[in-house]
C-alpha cells in the first residue's frame, strides 16, 4: 500500500551510522544522538510479515513518547523530541543484553509454557491449578536475552544473567526496580482507561555517562497486552476469552493459518480486509490507552515529510 512507510534510506546531516530493526530503522548522528524511525512494518514470532499495516509506525511512536513522558518522573529515559509523528530522536545508550518481561497474568507465552506442562519460568515459579488469564498474586519478571545477532528472546533466569555476568548485580538489581516501577505506573495509567495491563517488556541501556536509562517503546501494542477492565471478573468465572487490545491477535490470527515462525512455514498472506482490521485494531488500543482521537497523519509523501521535519529539528 502506498500509504505504508516500509523502509527508509535517509542522510540526516551529521549521520555516521545506521541500523534495521525488525520495526524500526535507528540513525546515528554526531554528539551521542540517535533518530529512530518507526516503520508500518509488522513482525509476529520474530518474523516481519510481508505487508505493511497503514499508521502502525505513528501509532506506536505516539504512544511510547506519550508513555515515556508519563513515566520520566519514576524512571529517567532516553527521549529528547518528537519531530515528526513516525520520529523520536534522543541520546544514544548502550543497551543491556536483556529485557525486562514484567507479567501480572497467565497469558501467552507464559500460559503457552504452563499448559505444556512447566511449572517454572525463568527461575519463577508457578503453584498449580491456574486458569487462563488469571491474575498472578503480584507482577513477576521473566528476562529475556537480547542477542546481537541470531536468536532473541530466550528465556534466562535472574540467577543465570549473574552466573553469566550478562550484568552485574548491582546494575540489575535497578533494572527490576525500574521495571517494576514502570509497571505500577502503567497499570495505574492503564486502569484509568477501563484497561488492565497484562504484560509488557522493558529495555534499558547507559548513556554515555554511565546512567541508566529507559530505552526504545513502552507500553504499546508491540510490547504490550491489555485486557478490557469492564466484564473481566465475569469472563473469567465463566471460562470465556478475554476481550483485549494487544498484538496477540495477529500471532492467533497467524497461528489459526499455519504459522508460528517455524522453519519450513510459508507466512500467510494478508488480505486488504486483514490489513485493515489490524489498522483499526492499532488505532482503537491508542484511543483507547490515551484517551485521545487518533489523528491521521498526512501519507502521501511520508518519507519526504520525515525528512523535512527531522532536518528541520536538527538545524534548529
Amino acid at each position: 500500500m502506498s500509504s505504508t512507510l516500509l523502509s527508509t534510506h535517509f542522510q540526516f546531516p551529521e549521520q555516521t551510522d545506521f541500523y534495521k530493526g525488525k520495526v524500526r530503522e535507528v540513525y546515528t548522528l554526531a554528539n551521542d544522538k540517535i533518530v529512530i524511525v518507526a516503520t508500518d512494518r509488522l513482525s509476529a514470532f520474530d518474523v516481519v510479515l510481508p505487508q505493511g499495516i497503514p499508521f502502525k509506525g505513528q501509532i506506536l511512536n505516539e504512544i511510547a513518547s506519550e508513555m515515556l513522558r508519563a513515566t520520566e518522573d519514576l524512571v529517567p529515559n532516553w527521549l529528547e523530541a518528537t519531530p515528526d509523528p513516525n520520529v523520536s530522536i534522543g541520546t544514544k545508550c548502550e543497551p543491556f543484553k536483556v529485557e525486562m518481561v514484567v507479567r501480572n497474568y497467565l497469558v501467552g507465552h507464559a500460559a503457552r509454557e504452563y499448559f505444556d506442562g512447566k511449572r517454572e519460568l525463568c527461575g519463577v515459579e508457578f503453584e498449580e491449578g491456574l486458569k487462563l488469564n488469571q491474575k498472578f498474586s503480584k507482577p513477576i519478571i521473566t528476562p529475556t536475552t537480547k542477542a546481537d545477532q541470531g536468536d532473541h528472546d530466550q528465556d534466562i533466569s535472574r540467577e543465570e544473567i549473574l552466573q553469566q555476568q550478562i550484568v552485574n548485580r548491582e546494575d540489575y538489581e535497578i533494572l527490576e526496580d525500574y521495571a517494576l516501577k514502570l509497571f505500577n505506573r502503567g497499570t495505574e495509567l492503564a486502569e484509568s482507561r477501563g484497561l488492565l495491563l497484562v504484560d509488557t517488556k522493558y529495555e534499558f541501556g547507559k548513556t554515555p555517562e554511565g546512567k541508566i536509562v529507559l530505552i526504545d517503546e513502552i507500553h504499546t501494542p508491540d510490547s504490550s497486552r491489555y485486557f478490557y477492565k469492564n466484564g473481566y471478573e465475569e469472563r473469567q468465572a465463566k471460562g470465556e476469552k478475554q476481550k483485549q487490545l494487544s498484538k496477540e491477535f495477529v500471532r492467533e490470527w497467524l497461528m489459526e493459518n499455519g504459522f508460528q515462525g517455524k522453519s519450513g512455514q510459508q507466512i500467510p498472506e494478508l488480505t486488504p480486509e486483514v490489513v485493515t482490521s489490524i489498522s483499526e485494531r492499532y488505532i482503537e488500543l491508542f484511543e483507547k490507552i490515551t484517551g485521545k482521537t487518533f489523528k491521521k497523519a498526512e501519507v502521501r509523501a511520508i518519507e519526504e515529510r520525515i525528512f523535512n521535519n527531522v532536518t528541520k529539528y536538527l538545524k534548529a
